[in-house]
């Protein structure tokens, strides 16, 4: 992110009926992990469908800052690979701004049997389990302490395979644990292992690379440790997010829009709650098509859980599709204990919701008739949930800090236009 990009803004006038189609875009959290994986060989691991965002510009940078090689392809793949890796210590600035970064600790500790990290930055959404990540690499054999403001992470003779319980089924900590146990010596068991299709995308990809692995979507993932792993081509899994993000703002808006290329199979809870409050949900092959139905939408309840529940990443979007809803809507946060904050911001631009004392529950009151206003953009999830208020409201909103929109939506405003709605970047305000 750019010192300029951090002050750009979204102007968007609304309201507006979304129309049209739209291509949805390679995984963020699929992506980023798979970079990651890069750095587990010396040879080139090619990746396309990278989205085009500064989530992923940032892991990128870390790579090639850290020795590894990166380089885009002509038609935009991404080659990467652990090769020339010269440092162990990912640096302050990347990490701080990029939570994913700390990722590359598994790989770097199974390679290199050194990782050293900051605490990771990116999202202000509650206290997530970094623990998860450090007791599965200690599990794994290695030494970890917090030194002056940093994890490392040392096993000089290597990683030894072993029994891995994960207190809480944390997808970025599968994946990091998972990265680290395809080099140990040994069986490894990873048990209440995350099932989402971002670390069965991962793990499918170590696979390609040669990694042993046997459970991927379940809780119990078992891996053999090899003694190497090669290069790869993977084309990274669409980004049902994005996909759930368009769907309810087409149902928020009343609009008819085709999504192309969504991840169907694995976006069972939101078009189901899409669907219960009144919209017209179509699966069309790779194609999802919502269309209006009942107006206004039907209050619905919901809770954001892990997979194959809501998506906690699309739980602020469906809370700001909500506000057109007749009646009382309830929603439940049962993964990040920060993540109502953007609620506020709703608020701002005439939403009715009331948060519960202990921030994890929420009642929207609608249909309510939004107002164009200047909002925020706390996190990405956030800055789509606002940005979707933005499309039923009447006037002009202005979303500031959409840096962090930036770093989970590629060519998001290109796509917004093409679907009939008026957005403007404006740079460095």
């Amino acid at each position: 992110m750019t010192d300029q990009a951090s002050y750009d803004q979204f102007r968007v006038r609304g309201p507006v009926s979304l129309r049209g189609v739209v291509k949805i875009s390679g995984a963020k959290n699929a992506a980023l992990a798979a970079m990651c994986a890069s750095l587990l060989t010396d040879e080139d691991v090619v990746l396309s469908n990278v989205p085009a965002i500064s989530d992923a510009t940032d892991i990128a940078e870390l790579i090639t800052r850290i020795g590894g090689a990166g380089s885009q392809e002509q038609g935009g793949a991404l080659r990467l690979s652990g090769r020339g890796v010269h440092s162990t210590e990912a640096p302050k600035d990347l990490i701080k701004r990029n939570r994913a970064s700390f990722q590359v600790m598994g790989p770097l500790l199974a390679r290199h049997g050194h990782a050293a990290c900051p605490m990771p930055g990116g999202d202000s959404i509650g206290q997530r389990p970094i623990d998860v990540h450090i007791d599965g690499f200690r599990a794994l054999g290695a030494e970890v302490d917090w030194s002056g403001d940093r994890w490392v992470a040392s096993a000089p003779r290597g990683l030894r395979g072993a029994q891995i319980f994960m207190d809480y089924p944390s997808v970025s900590g599968t994946q990091n644990v998972l990265m680290a146990a395809v080099l140990a010596k040994g069986h490894s068991v990873i048990a209440n292992a995350a099932t989402e299709p971002e670390v069965r995308d991962l793990a499918e990809l170590l696979r390609v690379m040669g990694a042993n692995i046997s459970g991927i979507g379940t809780q119990w993932i078992e891996v053999e440790g090899v003694p190497a792993l090669r290069g790869a081509a993977w084309s990274v899994m669409p980004d049902r997010i994005e996909a759930g993000t368009f769907a309810a703002a087409a149902a928020a808006t009343s609009g008819t829009v085709r999504i192309e290329g969504a991840p169907i199979a694995s976006m069972e809870a939101p078009l189901a709650k899409i669907a219960a409050a009144g919209a017209t949900v179509t699966r069309d092959g790779e194609a999802i098509a919502i269309g209006p139905g009942r107006s206004p939408l039907d209050a619905i309840h919901l809770q954001a859980l892990p997979y194959p529940g809501l998506p906690t990443d699309l739980q602020a979007q469906m809370t700001a599709m909500l506000t057109q809803a007749k009646g009382e809507s309830h929603i439940f946060e049962r993964v990040f204990d920060n993540r109502l904050l953007y609620v506020d911001e709703l608020r701002k631009m005439g939403a009715d919701i009331t948060v519960a004392q202990t921030r994890s529950a929420a009642v929207v009151r609608g249909p309510t008739r939004l107002h164009g206003t200047r909002v925020f953009a706390l996190d990405v999830r956030a800055g789509a949930a606002v940005l979707l208020a933005a499309l039923v409201a009447e006037g002009t909103t202005v979303i500031e800090d959409i840096y962090h929109l930036d770093r989970g939506y590629e060519r998001l405003e290109e796509k917004l236009r093409g679907l009939g709605v008026e957005v403007e970047r404006v740079h460095g305000v």
